[in-house]
């Protein structure tokens, strides 16, 4: 199952440039009892998707790991084989994973089950079963969209919200909150005029943090609050963590590519900063332990997201109402067909939940600013999208 055989002419492979993913010998080795755990999770990742998205049409071919770094992964119809980089299993997240075994399944149903053998890897037939089902059809590199351009509109509308998002980094509460509450309307009335060239631009997905065997409170009211108030839809998935042979789960946000960048920054934003107030509370009321943590970050978020339907009430009466994005919706459903939801229990409402969600309503979320020395380059850590 883990032999890697010589290369043999591509077949429908997904490429990268070599040293893409900045995986060497070292990050390459499993012991053999995770790299046994891993294929078997690879099986089980295949069977799900099969049921998912080709209705149990495919049957399970082999699967292998290969040493290969320029290749992210390759379906040999010859051999029944779908072959997946080593070094991209263990160097990148398990969503890529994911979506590189769905553009090999899609190679897998075109020969096996639509039994085209006559067009080219990536040709018409290909194209149209990866558009249907949602899956990325490129021939090259990862699944991640690259940036659209900003007309002079974007970039006109993105100066006057920097201007007002400054504002709110002021010491006067009042001056803060009056200018973070109008640069929200701002962000809210520019994403209803420009929805319909968001859709024509297309969508993309991100994770956001670091896969986790438990889910809290405060993370669940993050994602519903991202959700409802930053234009993306948010749902958490599975994820298998090869190095430890564990399973996980890690929100993953879908949208246009500024509504995720924005998202992300929220998230981030919000995850730091709770943690933040939780030790200067601790400070201020002498705590010594962390046993109330998660109760008090639950009420922060808690906090945060009252402090937001707040805010959102206020634009509905000045006639600023979202409407749900229906290509943004289609797109969600494609990636996730089949989606459960559940009810959990939250946090006890003790006074250290109280505590912090007084926190949360006080939040003022500032300005980002871009990584690197060029405004214009390097990732945005941009402000929320209201």
């Amino acid at each position: 199952m883990n032999a890697t055989p010589p290369e043999r002419p591509s077949d429908g492979a997904r490429t990268s440039e070599p040293e893409a993913d900045g995986a060497d010998e070292a990050t390459s080795r499993l012991s053999a009892a995770l790299e046994a755990a891993l294929l078997h999770e690879l099986r089980e990742q295949y069977r799900l998707l099969a049921l998912a998205y080709f209705k149990g049409a495919l049957r399970l071919p082999q699967i292998e790991l290969v040493p290969s770094r320029a290749r992210l992964g390759r379906w040999v119809e010859a051999t029944r084989t779908i072959e997946l980089s080593r070094a991209l299993v263990l160097a990148r997240p398990w969503g890529v994973v994911v979506e590189v075994l769905k553009h090999e399944m899609a190679h897998q149903y075109v020969t096996e089950v639509l039994g085209e053998r006559g067009e080219t890897a990536h040709g018409p037939r290909f194209r149209a079963v990866c558009e249907r089902l949602g899956i990325d059809g490129s021939a090259a590199g990862m699944p991640d969209a690259p940036p659209p351009e900003k007309t002079e509109a974007q970039r006109k509308i993105g100066d006057r919200i920097a201007r007002l998002l400054a504002l709110a980094e002021s010491p006067n509460v009042h001056e803060a909150e009056a200018a973070m509450a109008a640069a929200q309307k701002l962000l809210l009335k520019h994403n209803i005029e420009l929805r319909d060239a968001r859709a024509a631009q297309g969508y993309v997905w991100r994770h956001l943090g670091t896969p986790t065997g438990r889910t809290t409170e405060a993370e669940r009211v993050l994602s519903l609050l991202l959700g409802k108030h930053f234009f993306v839809e948010a749902i958490w998935i599975p994820v298998y963590r090869a190095r430890e042979g564990k399973r996980g789960s890690v929100l993953e946000i879908c949208g246009s590519l500024e509504n995720v960048e924005i998202a992300e920054y929220v998230h981030g934003y919000l995850v730091a900063t709770a943690e933040r107030l939780w030790r200067e509370h601790k400070a201020k009321l002498g705590i010594r332990g962390d046993r109330d943590r998660r109760t008090f970050l639950a009420g922060v978020m808690t906090g945060m997201t009252e402090k937001l339907a707040r805010e959102a009430k206020k634009s509905e009466e000045a006639g600023l109402v979202w409407i749900a994005d229906g290509d943004l919706s289609r797109y969600f459903r494609k990636r996730h067909p089949h989606v459960r939801h559940v009810r959990y229990a939250g946090q006890r409402r003790s006074e250290a939940y109280a505590h912090g969600r007084e926190a949360g309503r006080k939040i003022v979320i500032h300005k980002g600013m871009r990584e690197g020395p060029d405004a214009s380059g390097g990732r945005p850590l941009l402000p929320p999208r209201r």
